[in-house]
């Protein structure tokens, strides 16, 4: 006793077995005789696979040589085909020198991609002249017919820049018509309600592929003569309603979460429809839907591969042409392998960057 007051008892640290690595073993990996069993043949597998990949991807690799009998004698991969086919596989048919200008324009997209998925620049005054001098750029470069630069036209893109364009592109005009299509459809007007749930019903019904072709094929054919617009723009406007439909749904099932007290509280400091919708319920249900957004996202980013099917020369056809080569048909396999890395760097960082989103958006959350 301490002028009437009881002491403290001394801290201690809680059991190994309870916090920690142990416990962490002891709960995932050997919680009970399957599960120890499961984990055992797991490591013995690992064991007896990745050595051997190892060996094959890295030891016994060719890393750079111009002749391919020399990756035909070696018994690891040939990266060799990488280093020689690079070129194709990146930027596709664009003229060989005039390289540096989809590398200087990727170089600005992914330092602006950064600079925007850093918290502190996410304000109005930075992003919009940050996007707006990007996206100017980018064109200029990749297009040229401005600053002496020589015209290069949209059907001798290819590769990463291609990738790139149709992936941001498609997601800039999806996301804001699948926000509009949302509350179109949550509409109280049956007008716009019906015209909304036309739309979705329509496109979701049917495969990407057919879209695209509609798009680079038949809608031409309803063009007046002389008329014409670039196969670009056409996949790109596309694709862009195809995924918004897509993101409307998942949009919907936002609003649709979002409790009624939210619209009566709204209603009570009596804002309007538009300004409730802006500033209270809007916020909520992007921030409720953001796994189901970032999962048509990603898919987006994969499924601009698609292209193919109206002949872009996107990253993956782009490579499938440059190991069409009869002295390096035989490694396709880390051609496929190199380009897989790429999209898989590209998935897995949307995917980490979303979880961090959640993570800073959860404070403070009360429902």
């Amino acid at each position: 006793m301490t002028g009437g007051l009881p002491m403290a008892a001394p801290a201690q640290r809680p059991p190994l077995d309870r916090v920690g690595a142990l416990r962490w073993l002891r709960v995932n990996l050997f919680s009970g005789p399957l599960n120890t069993l499961l984990t055992l043949v797991t490591f013995g597998a690992i064991a007896l696979v990745v050595p051997a990949v190892l060996r094959w991807a890295v030891v016994d690799a060719v890393w750079r040589s111009a002749d391919p009998a020399v990756c035909r004698a070696a018994a690891g991969a040939c990266w060799a085909v990488v280093a020689e086919k690079h070129r194709l596989m990146l930027f596709g048919l664009y003229p060989h020198a005039e390289h540096w200008r989809p590398v200087a324009a990727t170089v600005l997209y992914v330092a602006a991609v950064a600079l925007t998925c850093w918290p502190g620049s996410w304000r109005r005054i930075v992003l919009v002249p940050l996007w707006t001098v990007t996206v100017a750029v980018f064109l200029v470069l990749m297009l040229g017919g401005a600053l002496g630069l020589s015209l290069v036209e949209t059907r001798e893109w290819g590769g990463l820049p291609l990738t790139v364009v149709v992936f941001t592109a498609t997601v800039m005009m999806a996301l804001p018509l699948g926000i509009i299509l949302a509350l179109g459809r949550r509409s109280r007007l049956p007008l716009i309600r019906t015209a909304a749930i036309g739309l979705i019903e329509i496109v979701r019904g049917v495969p990407l592929v057919t879209v695209l072709f509609c798009a680079a094929v038949v809608f031409p054919l309803f063009l007046p003569p002389g008329w014409d617009v670039d196969k670009l723009v056409r996949v790109l406007v596309a694709m862009g309603i195809f995924y918004g439909c897509y993101f409307a749904e998942v949009i919907r099932g936002g609003l649709q979460a979002i409790p009624k007290g939210q619209h009566e509280a709204a209603a009570s400091l009596g804002l309007s429809y538009w300004q409730s919708t802006r500033k209270i319920v809007l916020p909520q249900a992007l921030r409720v839907v953001i796994p189901g957004l970032m999962n048509h996202v990603i898919s987006v980013f994969k499924n601009s591969t698609l292209v193919i099917v109206v002949g872009l020369f996107d990253m993956l056809y782009a490579t499938t042409a440059a190991i069409a080569d009869p002295l390096w048909i035989a490694f396709y396999t880390e051609g496929y392998l190199f380009v897989g890395a790429i999209y898989f760097l590209g998935c897995w960082a949307m995917s980490r960057y979303s979880q961090f989103i959640e993570r800073r958006l959860a404070r403070g959350r009360s429902y």
